[in-house]
């Protein structure tokens, strides 16, 4: 389907992407751009991607579709890195975990070129950061919402959605405002609660102790917490107003939840945790239900 694609950032996302258009055979060259030039070596070396490039001079030329995998506070410096070799035909997309301030940045540095911008956001990870964790089938089954500009041609737009569907994924699509005010509660707010639980027992006096007894539960809630610092300081920050709005109900939540404690109300308790495990199982059955991988009966392999 393509030619060439260039994807600057080769880890998890980026190289995970690379990985399943691969396996599609969607990609005439895959070619790596990356500030790290240990990650492109290593992006090389597992056959992540056939050429590897620090400049995007050499790594643009005759490029079909550009995916940033970066975080999302370096998107404006990218861009701007691109744009002088960027031809008119070149498809660019994102992996953002915020879409408003990713689009501000684009439609800035873009200017009259921002119709070539499809921004979009696949709905998957890991724990493992880098080229060594990018797997061919991070995102079967996976939703990715693409957020298309009101001047993206809908060529462009079909473009960066099949080649998210050649990976697996099950492509959706949102307004950069819709985008933020869903994920700052399903995903942005999670994080953020798991690294201060982690963070909350590693400064305590005895947290040997505790991580020597935390176990699957401790493991299961606080997972995401490894993901990478770096990237999840510019998703708080970039969405930080629909994230505080979160964070607010949540805290009155946890005040609800400790006056019951305090008042050894267990039939409120009860019914809270009750409530959130019918939410959870009907969440569960529904994704069961809806979202199965595409098959090759459907024509998207």
């Amino acid at each position: 389907m393509f030619d060439k694609v260039v994807i600057v950032g080769v880890g998890l996302i980026g190289g995970s992407f690379a990985l399943g258009l691969k396996a599609a055979g969607a990609a005439g060259t895959i070619v790596g751009l990356e500030r790290s030039g240990e990650a492109l070596a290593r992006a090389l070396q597992l056959g992540i991607v056939d050429h590897a490039y620090a400049t995007p001079e050499e790594a643009l030329h005759g490029a079909d579709l550009v995916l940033i995998a970066a975080p999302v506070a370096q998107t404006g410096r990218i861009l701007e890195s691109l744009l002088p070799w960027l031809a008119p035909h070149t498809i660019v997309t994102d992996a953002g975990s915020t879409k408003a301030d990713v689009v501000a940045a684009a439609r800035s540095v873009l200017k009259a070129r921002i119709a070539q911008f499809v921004p979009g956001h696949p709905i998957a990870g890991r724990e493992s950061n880098g080229p060594d964790a990018a797997i061919p089938d991070l995102y079967r089954g996976k939703k990715v919402v693409l957020s298309p500009l009101p001047e993206n041609p809908q060529a462009a737009v079909d473009k960066v959605a099949e080649a998210w569907r050649l990976c697996g994924a099950i492509v959706h699509q949102l307004t950069p405002g819709e985008h933020d005010k869903v994920f700052a509660a399903v995903s942005h707010l999670p994080h953020l609660l798991a690294y201060a639980l982690v963070d909350d027992i590693a400064n305590k006096a005895h947290a040997g102790l505790l991580f020597q007894y935390a176990a699957s539960g401790f493991r299961d809630f606080t997972r995401i917490a490894g993901s990478s610092p770096e990237m999840w300081r510019d998703i708080s920050l970039a969405n930080r107003e629909a994230l505080l709005g979160e964070l607010d109900a949540y805290l009155a939540q946890l005040h609800g939840l400790r006056a019951r404690l305090a008042a050894a109300d267990g039939p409120g308790l009860e019914a809270v945790y009750g409530n959130a495990q019918r939410a959870r199982r009907a969440w569960i059955e529904a994704i069961e239900a809806a979202e199965k991988p595409p098959t090759q009966e459907s024509g998207t392999e």
